[in-house]
């Protein structure tokens, strides 16, 4: 598809001028599995070497985080604003309080109870409606496009694929992907969908192949932004570190003003966690009861079946703050 502000001749000079980079800088559709894995062969883990996005990762490192060049930062913007296009063409028609995130870790193991318990929350919001989104990394990223990709199928299932997930329980584990794509090739999924959204930036983390649409970006700040924007009908947050904090509190910022004219839950996965060891909960509370935050819909819980309830409420009410 050729972008409706481009004649087909300045589409085809836009390629030619750029024909010295790894990806396609006129690409205005997402990725998949396929697309971002083309050349990797789950029974040859060495070829990951050989795959478009490990291409891509090297030579983004090789010409710098940020662009040595002008030439080059230009061929980035133009990818990316490719890839947002897409998304924007992907989300065309879906009710925007349908659209659930989940934040965490990407060391979480697949071997933790976290884990588990963020693939049967991800699993039943995708069968109630929702389309799940993450930033498409490996941890508690993936178990959200896990649990989406696991729709529709029993918990006998579900239990099955985390077994044989378990054999590489972090994405420096040789088997990470191979079992990924064993687990897609032996669970097909046609029917349920789910978003993911990483970054060249952390092009060391494999994204996850259980996300049916990945829109991957070379600027970290799109791509952030995007995930807390996008989800409307609310964020969970599971236990995680550094990249979680700046998410919740980017996501507080959001509500706080009403940026974009609503207020979505933050629901906090984790007693224990978001009020002891990292006590961001209370800290939230406080400073909303100080009238420091406004609009902020917070909540604290373990249970999976309180989160869905709390978004469905969401989601079917007629007015938000």
């Amino acid at each position: 598809m050729i972008s409706n502000d481009l004649t087909r001749e300045q589409f085809i000079a836009l390629a030619d001028y750029f024909e010295f980079v790894p990806y396609d800088v006129t690409r205005n559709e997402l990725y998949n599995a396929e697309a971002l894995y083309s050349g990797y062969n789950p029974k040859q883990p060495e070829t990951i070497a050989n795959c478009y996005d490990t291409q891509v990762y090297e030579y983004y490192m090789k010409t710098g985080k940020h662009a040595f060049s002008a030439k080059e930062s230009l061929a980035r913007s133009l990818h990316d604003f490719g890839i947002n296009r897409g998304l924007s063409t992907f989300l065309q028609g879906y009710d925007l309080k349908r659209i659930v995130g989940i934040m965490g870790g990407h060391g979480l193991l697949r071997t933790d109870p976290m884990y588990r318990e963020i693939v049967l929350v991800s699993k039943r919001l995708t069968e109630e409606g929702f389309l799940m989104i993450s930033g498409g990394g490996p941890g508690a990223m993936e178990a959200t496009h896990l649990g989406a990709w696991m729709a529709g199928y029993s918990a006998a299932d579900v239990e099955a694929a985390l077994h044989r997930l378990s054999v590489a329980p972090t994405f420096r584990d040789e088997g990470w992907l191979s079992t990924a794509f064993l687990i897609i090739r032996d669970y097909p999924q046609t029917r349920y969908l789910s978003l993911g959204i990483p970054t060249w930036l952390y092009g060391h983390e494999p994204s996850t192949p259980f996300a049916t649409h990945i829109a991957k970006y070379f600027e970290n700040a799109i791509r952030e932004d995007n995930i807390l924007t996008l989800a409307f009908g609310g964020i969970i947050y599971s236990p995680g570190s550094a990249g979680t904090m700046q998410e919740i509190f980017q996501d507080a910022v959001q509500n706080h003003y009403l940026s974009y004219g609503i207020a979505s839950p933050m629901i906090f996965l984790g007693t224990q966690f978001w009020s002891y060891d990292m006590p961001i909960y209370p800290l939230l509370k406080h400073l909303s009861k100080k009238g420091k935050y406004k609009n902020l819909l917070l909540s604290l819980t373990d249970s999976n079946e309180e989160i869905i309830q709390t978004l469905l409420d969401f989601r079917n009410s007629s007015t938000n703050k």
